[in-house]
């Protein structure tokens, strides 16, 4: 995947902040991946020894929960790097990160990561902020599965969505998600998504085709999301 002093996906994370020298050094030992779709890049309870920079490709973040089913935390796309939190708490992954298509992902040792952190003041500060905004979305996520309703969940997943991935060239949201996926992003059963999704589509606030979705009416999606 070629040299990381040359690779666009640094400038859109902690990478940015690293020299030309620290940018050599990974390049000489990462390690370039193929991740089909349907495989785990990272699975819950094992140990890491390295971050994950995602080339390409889009991943879904899961938890089992206590009965089995699975839950959605965060959807990953191009650009996003994992594993920095378990490297630098010496901790087990946390999550089950699972390819949504085919990815292209770059793995840099653990080494030559701390070796950085130690070095490059403003690397570090990067990851802190990342690692934060991650805590802070986590606090979200907590409360909104805990106050709103199903529906206004659904519209906030949606807006979500579209705000990450963005829009086709036919206007769809650029993510491919089964109906059950999108149940197991709001905690609910899959019956109810898909009731959700065609009242939706029936009020002429989104359009579906096939498993795509398009934002058709925004306003009226962001006020379900805010319970109006």
């Amino acid at each position: 995947m070629g040299n990381c002093t040359q690779c666009i996906v640094k400038r859109l994370n902690a990478l940015r902040n690293l020299s030309h020298e620290e940018l050599e050094r990974f390049s000489e030992h990462k390690t370039s991946l193929i991740i089909k779709k349907g495989e785990n890049l990272m699975t819950e309870g094992s140990a890491i020894n390295g971050l994950y920079c995602i080339n390409q490709g889009k991943c879904k973040l899961t938890k089992l929960n206590t009965n089995g089913k699975e839950q959605i935390i965060k959807f990953i796309k191009g650009g996003d790097i994992l594993g920095h939190r378990s490297i630098l708490s010496d901790e087990p992954v946390g999550l089950n990160v699972t390819a949504l298509e085919d990815m292209r992902v770059c793995f840099i040792p653990k080494g030559d990561i701390l070796d950085v952190i130690k070095e490059n003041s403003q690397f570090s500060l990067s990851i802190m902020k990342n690692i934060s905004h991650q805590l802070n979305e986590a606090n979200s996520l907590v409360s909104e599965m805990a106050q709103k309703p199903v529906k206004d969940r659904l519209a906030t997943i949606i807006i979500n969505l579209n705000d990450i991935f963005g829009s086709d060239s036919e206007g769809f949201i650029d993510i491919i998600l089964t109906r059950e996926e999108i149940a197991n992003t709001i905690g609910t059963a899959t019956e109810s998504a898909i009731r959700l999704l065609s009242n939706l589509k029936k009020d002429k606030i989104i359009d579906l085709k096939g498993k795509k979705i398009k934002i058709l009416d925004i306003n009226s999606l962001k006020n379900i999301s805010e319970g109006y």
